[in-house]
């Protein structure tokens, strides 16, 4: 047994000794053929790099993106802010198991190419896509589906990466969220021009940090403090121990030494010997700075793209966003990546990174630098869409550019865009359905309604100028006299300083209006003007409306005979009030027209009224017919003003109101109402049919003040009849509350120039505030801020300069033809001189008696014959 186990011995000896040396042996042949263990590693390293692409490539492909469009009034909190980056983070899981972390990222894409001033675009994982859709935002943001990039080639293109340069653990600065952080960024594309094929691109991507990532860079950071403190502490350990020598070399050293105890030799090498001093302990918070914890920190990856078609336009825009983003930078900031050289930078643009970066570009894909760690505080300015503190670009896309002869298209002013250039801005016509101009005297809101008027004209539209002073009458008058626009103006000049007026008859039947419609318009009218209602003035509306009954009837009765010019007018009121014999004559010759109530009326309540019931109404008739213009304009049986035959064939019509006084209110609330009737009345034409009109009220204080109430219903009923109206005031408080409340309630244009604060305020509060009344009182002449309606969507307020005639409308200036255009334009109108018109409707009485004599002639049952429309502004 002994011998046995003695000679097992040797066995077991070689076999473990063999074991062991396997190790060692493999250990000598690596270091022999370590190329083979280089190679290994390489080719393990290449095919992990390989399938890690191909895994990135295939999730990168189930991507999708939002686009956030901000409302106007779009004002988030911090706290929202937070929670929206809270939840990109969490949409970068959104991922399969297998998919790289490379690939797990969400992307924030700021671009603008001239369509629109900034599209903010949300990119990540399709899997994310309903958490990426409800935003904190709440209804201030609207999310919808973006649609595909095209990416059209360019000429020119330049490409960036941006890393954090500075103190890596140290945060990027606070920046406030008023004034917009993102406004910077908006600034260096806000002279983007499509025409030139500019394009800019920002891509931020976020990816969570990966642990190990952390961990290592940590290491990493600390590894440099120890290493930073080691050599501070040699530093200084050198330093005392050179201050030392020196000082056991000096006169002061020697005589130290020498009488200290051991002195000589001895006592200075004992002196000279120091304690080196001991390594101060690191602080753990203070070196790893905000990459100390784990929440809310992440990777960023910044990539921007520049392009255009013309040299040296991509590469300053990328300058200027660079610049952009230095407003986030403190003891870290954002730079670009690469080496300079020279004038050369080796970066993103050149081998070996180009490659990288566009396929990092097209994928969405986030390889950040090692730098690139930061909280989700520093990026708040990012991590939503522009706010209403963020001034955005006016874009030709969004405002069009002015277009001479397009009708289209309305005048608007002068904007200056970023870039120093102007161009003569224009709103849609279809769109622009009511305005408001509002400023001091002088300020311009006249000059724009008549460049508006003058550019409409000459592209063949029809429109309606009601000036009340003449004034834009002198001024654009040489601007009418080119073109065809003589063959379409009629002027209706109401002073009768000229010595002529045209005529009107608002109780005409000639038109074929029902009879009850004509009666109604022009007591409304007469209400207007005096402010009667039921019950105030009853017995007034009353009779008014009896005896515009009979008249009505008469007229009819005459129209029916072809005798247009033998019809009654307003100043016949007084006759039929007053004159028992003419009264008689107009109830023998059309009682059977007048319904049972209405000759009740004249046979039982008519006769036991007062006299002085009527003064009420002979008052006012009188100051009409003491007026010659005003008598001559109204004292006709047939006239020849018909807005609403101007209207359907694109009139250029302007009236020159007399003035403000009683009997010229009165005046102007006829019109006014006949303007409304007339615009009313184009419900029998269909839609698509109507011709588009415009309506330009000057001096609205003056107009409003007899008309409060028709004009507040044509703000109300004209879109639907496509007649739009400009209305121009200096006070909005000084207009009827009826009138204001439409007016800004359907303004799709809002204007106002230079004013008192307490004046301009009402238009800046419907601005929500921007600009202060401050701003808007101290702007030069001419200039104004401006809201428009383009697409449905509201555009400013927009400072604009207003347009100048003599500027815009240097070539049709023809002041040599103002005597040819005023012929044309009363010739159209048929002026003729006051003095014939008021023997005219002085003779006109007859003429009417005449008329019911030969009515009470004709047989009851005589058939009447048809009527053929008169054919007026020929």
């Amino acid at each position: 047994m002994d011998t046995a186990v003695t000679s097992l011995t040797p066995l077991a000896s070689q076999h473990l000794s063999r074991w062991i040396s396997v190790p060692f042996n493999a250990a000598w042949w690596l270091a022999d053929h370590w190329y083979w263990l280089v190679l290994g590693v390489i080719a393990l390293c290449v095919a992990g790099e390989w399938l890690a692409r191909r895994l990135a490539a295939k999730a990168s492909r189930e991507r999708m993106a939002l686009d956030l469009i901000p409302a106007p009034y779009f004002d988030p909190s911090h706290e929202e802010i937070f929670r929206r980056g809270v939840e990109l983070i969490r949409a970068c899981t959104a991922l399969p198991w297998w998919a790289p972390r490379r690939s797990k990222s969400v992307r924030i894409r700021l671009s603008a190419d001239g369509s629109r001033p900034v599209v903010y675009r949300v990119e990540g994982p399709a899997g994310a896509e309903r958490l990426l859709s409800t935003t904190p935002f709440g209804p201030h943001v609207r999310t919808v589906k973006g649609a595909a990039l095209r990416d059209v080639p360019r000429e020119h293109e330049v490409r960036a990466e941006f890393t954090l340069r500075g103190n890596p653990v140290a945060a990027l600065r606070e920046v406030p969220l008023v004034p917009d952080p993102l406004q910077p960024l908006i600034d260096a594309v806000a002279d983007i021009r499509a025409d030139l094929g500019d394009l800019a691109e920002v891509c931020i991507d976020l990816q969570r940090a990966p642990k190990w990532a952390l961990r290592a860079r940590r290491f990493q950071v600390m590894q440099r403090a120890r290493q930073a403190e080691q050599r501070e502490t040699a530093r200084t350990w050198r330093l005392m121990h050179r201050n030392a020598l020196r000082w056991g070399d000096s006169v002061l050293g020697e005589l130290e030494h020498l009488t200290t105890r051991g002195g000589g030799a001895r006592g200075r090498e004992m002196g000279r010997v120091l304690a080196p001093p001991a390594p101060e302990r690191i602080n753990r918070e203070e070196v790893l700075g905000k990459l100390a914890e784990d929440d809310h920190l992440v990777r960023v990856q910044i990539l921007v793209r520049c392009a255009s078609d013309v040299e040296g336009r991509a590469q300053a825009r990328l300058s200027r966003i660079q610049a952009g983003f230095d407003v986030f930078g403190g003891s870290a900031r954002w730079a670009m990546r690469g080496l300079r050289i020279g004038p050369w930078r080796l970066g993103a643009d050149r081998w070996p990174h180009r490659r990288r970066f566009d396929l990092r570009w097209r994928s969405g894909q986030c390889q950040p630098p090692g730098t690139n760690w930061v909280r989700i505080n520093e990026l708040l300015g990012l991590l939503k869409p522009p706010t209403t503190h963020c001034r955005l670009p006016l874009l030709p896309v969004q405002l069009p550019t002015f277009a001479a002869g397009d009708a289209s298209l309305l005048l608007q002013g002068w904007y200056c865009g970023p870039d120093g250039r102007r161009r003569l801005v224009a709103t849609y016509a279809e769109e622009t359905l009511f305005a408001l101009s509002l400023g001091k005297a002088g300020g311009g809101k006249t000059e724009l309604a008549l460049a508006q008027a003058i550019a409409y004209a000459h592209a063949g539209g029809g429109l309606l100028f009601i000036d009340p002073h003449h004034d834009s009458w002198k001024r654009g008058a040489p601007y009418l006299a080119a073109g065809d626009v003589v063959q379409r103006i009629a002027r209706i000049d109401l002073r009768g300083q000229g010595g002529g007026v045209s005529s009107w008859n608002p109780l005409s039947m000639h038109h074929s209006r029902a009879r009850h419609e004509v009666v109604e318009d022009v007591v409304d009218a007469f209400a207007s003007a005096f402010g009667w209602d039921d019950q105030s003035a009853p017995r007034a509306l009353a009779i008014f409306t009896e005896a515009l009954t009979v008249l009505t009837a008469v007229n009819a009765a005459a129209c029916r005979e072809q005798r247009f010019e033998d019809q009654a007018t307003l100043f016949h009121v007084r006759a039929l009030l007053t004159d028992l014999a003419f009264r008689a004559e107009a109830l023998a010759a059309v009682g059977e027209d007048l319904d049972g109530e209405s000759l009740a009326w004249w046979q039982t309540v008519a006769p036991t009224l007062p006299p002085d019931a009527f003064a009420v109404l002979l008052n006012p008739l009188g100051r009409l017919a003491a007026n010659p213009v005003t008598r001559a304009f109204l004292g006709q049986g047939r006239g020849v003003y018909d807005i609403r035959w101007a209207m359907d064939n694109r009139m250029v019509v302007w009236i020159c109101t007399a003035g403000s006084g009683p009997t010229d209110r009165l005046l102007v609330a006829l019109l006014a109402r006949d303007l409304l009737r007339a615009g009313r009345s184009r419900v029998d034409i269909p839609e698509g049919d109507r011709v588009p009109f415009r309506g330009y009220l000057d001096e609205m204080i003056t107009l409003a003040g007899s008309a409060s109430g028709s004009l507040a219903s044509m703000f109300e009923d004209f879109r639907k009849f496509r007649v739009q109206l400009h209305g121009m005031t200096q006070l909005l408080g000084r207009l009827p509350q009826a009138v204001q409340h439409s007016l800004v309630q359907n303004a799709s244009t809002l204007s106002t120039t230079r004013g008192a604060r307490a004046a301009v305020s009402p238009i800046t509060d419907e601005w929500g505030g921007y600009p202060e009344p401050s701003h808007v009182a101290g702007l030069p002449q001419f200039h104004h801020y401006a809201s428009f309606t383009v697409r449905g969507q509201r555009i400013g307020p927009v400072l604009l300069e207003g347009p100048h005639l003599d500027e815009v409308f240097a070539d049709l200036s023809r002041p040599q033809k103002v005597a040819a255009l005023e012929a044309a334009a009363d010739g159209r109108a048929q002026v003729q001189s006051v003095q014939q018109l008021n023997r005219q409707a002085s003779e006109q009485l007859a003429r009417v008696r005449g008329l019911l004599s030969d009515l009470a002639a004709v047989s009851a049952m005589s058939t009447p014959t048809s009527l053929s429309e008169p054919k007026d502004y020929q």
